[in-house]
């Protein structure tokens, strides 16, 4: 009997591995036809492209490992608090190493900074505090370093006409603070990943209906938005809306999410023993997150957020998993980049 019940367990995860492998697989290859199509378009040289998506491919096999429980308990059996630590600031330097030697824009001091600043991440809760105050600081911190520049100033474009590289150093800033927080942190019980389960996508559609009419009504009122639909040619449109739509889902939502529902909202929630207060707290928060949006001070932006923030608090509650927020999240914020301008 023990016997079977220890087969039974490296079944389980040889198949939640699979999972992962087999996701990594078809994002990269989606990955490398999405560059090859935007490099001809753009008439951007096949050498800088070679140089630019291996390091793409390297962060994007990274940023997934944490959504997937095999992935993740993997990292966790591997020495001590401090050596999974390093392990985690290492990895956040070796997409940045590829990426600068392929294309001659590597400098020493660029290196350090990203290094110190994943080493602060990382090894955050090495020793094991896990005050109210740390965890609060450490969301601080993980919130300035995003919305700075500092990762348009570490990533620096080999050609003029190349888009900014940037998104490859917020890509590693989310993982190392989801692996932080879940694997050397230690929090439970979030249901983190990237694909909400029939339940997850039924309450968060719910409660993205909720949200339609509150916030349809505060944006009209605050004059946020106004109507005016991606101009894209009719028959790319659904490809337009499911591109923006999984963008949003697996990047923008699964972090915001994570931290404001599944990491603040919970710890308030629990700390309190009111999940009432974890909701408002959580979601006043992330509105005000958002005050510099496209120009300090955008209140009218705090009052949609803080309202959206409502909403995908209310669905975390009822599911007890980031993918159900997560999804009230990225439908939202699709309907708004699809059909609107604001």
């Amino acid at each position: 009997m023990a016997r079977s019940g220890v087969v039974a367990r490296a079944d389980a995860k040889m198949r939640a591995m699979r999972q992962y492998l087999t996701t990594v697989l078809v994002v990269w290859t989606a990955a490398c036809i999405a560059a090859y199509i935007y490099s001809k378009q753009q008439n951007i040289p096949a050498s800088i492209v070679c140089a630019i998506v291996p390091a793409f491919l390297a962060e994007l096999a990274l940023y997934l490992a944490p959504g997937f429980d095999g992935a993740r308990k993997l990292f966790e059996q591997v020495g001590s608090k401090a050596i999974r630590a390093a392990l985690l600031a290492a990895s956040a330097l070796v997409p940045y190493i590829m990426l600068s030697v392929a294309t001659q824009t590597f400098s020493i001091r660029s290196f350090l900074l990203l290094a110190l600043v994943a080493a602060i991440a990382s090894f955050w809760y090495a020793r094991g505090q896990r005050g109210a105050w740390s965890d609060v600081l450490f969301m601080v911190v993980m919130a300035l370093v995003y919305m700075s520049k500092l990762f348009a100033q570490v990533y620096v474009r080999p050609a003029a006409h190349v888009p900014s590289l940037d998104i490859l150093g917020k890509l590693m800033w989310i993982r190392v603070g989801l692996l932080a927080v879940l694997s050397i942190r230690g929090l439970k019980d979030t249901r983190i990943g990237f694909f909400p389960s029939s339940g997850e996508w039924r309450i968060g559609i719910e409660h993205y209906l909720y949200f339609l009419p509150v916030g349809g009504l505060a944006a009209y009122l605050l004059r946020a938005v106004r109507f005016q639909p991606m101009p894209v040619l009719w028959w790319k449109f659904p490809f337009a809306v499911i591109g923006t739509f999984v963008g949003i889902l697996w990047v923008v939502a699964l972090a915001e999410e994570f931290f404001f529902r599944g990491f603040l909202q919970q710890l308030i929630a629990q700390g309190a023993r009111n999940e009432a207060l974890g909701v408002l707290v959580s979601s006043m928060a992330f509105g005000l997150v958002h005050l510099p949006f496209r120009g300090f001070p955008n209140w009218k932006w705090v009052v949609l957020t803080f309202v959206l923030g409502l909403f995908c608090g209310l669905a975390f509650a009822k599911a007890n998993s980031v993918r159900a927020s997560m999804v009230t999240h990225a439908l939202v914020v699709t309907t708004w980049r699809v059909l609107f301008a604001g």
